[in-house]
């Protein structure tokens, strides 16, 4: 039986991805094929290659996004994404997607043309990196002489590559989108955060109906995309969201 594993892009809220993760385990499903966008590339390559639960949870606490050493010069973008490269070699066996112990898709945005392309062969962590640049903070990875960008531009929730091939998908979306009050939108970066989740939204509820489980933890909505100083709440929420998710169903 082939089960397939979505993970879909929220920046930091994509920790919850791992606590999900640890729950599976606990409930022994096996998964066997995996899709991820942005931060659900980024943990399901890593899960894809082999590591725990435990160790992609201290990769996402040791690893500095903002550090002065990461500022781009002379890119569009305020970080360089080509400067994580180097915290991701060593967690591969080879940077090659056949050297992954599952299968993995990886969507990215083509900026040139406007268009999806999902990397599932080749080069890994170029992709990952393009998966996970958001834009306008992360500059673009240039593959092939082609700028890519982050994935949940066009799709954050890539259900697709997996509908023909797993006969069971576990949906994971970490976006999900309550009512708020127009006081808490003040400010700049409030309006930016709304909006991504407005248009994140909008492009990914039509899929739930074509997962067979869909974990949305409601409790992630009071963390903004950058909470880096929220990492472990936020991985409690993936895992009890999933706990409960799983009690009823025992066909898993």
């Amino acid at each position: 039986m082939k089960t397939g594993l979505v993970l879909s892009g929220g920046g930091v809220r994509g920790v919850a991805h791992i606590g999900v993760i640890k729950a599976l385990e606990e409930k022994n499903i096996s998964i066997t094929h995996i899709a991820g966008t942005s931060a659900g590339a980024i943990v399901g390559a890593l899960y894809a290659g082999g590591l725990s639960w435990e160790e992609m949870l201290t990769f996402f606490k040791t690893v500095p996004i903002f550090h002065y050493k990461r500022f781009a010069r002379n890119k569009p973008g305020f970080i360089d994404t080509n400067k994580f490269y180097k915290d991701f070699f060593p967690l591969f066996q080879e940077d090659d997607f056949k050297a992954l112990k599952r299968k993995l898709f990886i969507p990215a945005t083509n900026l040139a043309k406007g268009t999806e392309k999902i990397f599932h062969e080749g080069e890994l962590i170029k992709p990952v990196l393009a998966s996970a640049a958001f834009p306008g903070i992360f500059t673009p990875v240039v593959i092939d002489k082609t700028p890519y960008v982050d994935g949940g531009v066009l799709n954050n929730l890539p259900i697709e590559p997996l509908q023909n091939i797993c006969d069971t998908i576990i949906g994971v979306y970490v976006n999900p989108l309550i009512d708020i009050e127009p006081a808490k939108l003040k400010h700049s970066y409030q309006i930016a955060n709304r909006a991504y989740h407005i248009s994140f939204g909008s492009q990914c509820v039509s899929k739930f109906k074509d997962v067979d489980v869909l974990i949305a933890p409601e409790k992630l909505t009071k963390f903004g995309m950058f909470s880096l100083k929220n990492i472990d709440a936020i991985f409690e929420i993936g895992y009890e969201a999933a706990i409960q998710r799983l009690e009823n169903q025992e066909a898993l």
